[in-house]
């Protein structure tokens, strides 16, 4: 599985899991990254923290470490459109 470190600006993914436990999981899973939501990521901070997805009609920004814990399954690559 893949994880937003693994994302160029621009590719699009879907969640397959977000892992973990306790109070990181649910918040994660309260702003809407849930099994089946399609994200894209729109920027990277210049020192890589935080990084802005799209996520249901939405901006949200969120850390390195909160970023960590969901698995994505990534099915746009932006670079791969663009050859």
């Amino acid at each position: 599985m893949s994880t937003f470190r693994d994302m160029s600006v621009g590719d699009i993914a879907v969640v397959t899991n977000v892992s973990g436990s306790g109070q990181l999981r649910k918040r994660m899973l309260d702003l809407g990254l849930t099994r089946g939501a399609k994200v894209e990521l729109i920027r990277i901070a210049p020192l890589g923290d935080p990084i802005e997805i799209q996520l249901r009609g939405f901006r949200l920004t969120v850390r390195k470490v909160e970023a960590e814990i969901v698995e994505l399954d990534i099915i746009h690559r932006a670079k791969e459109a663009k050859e």
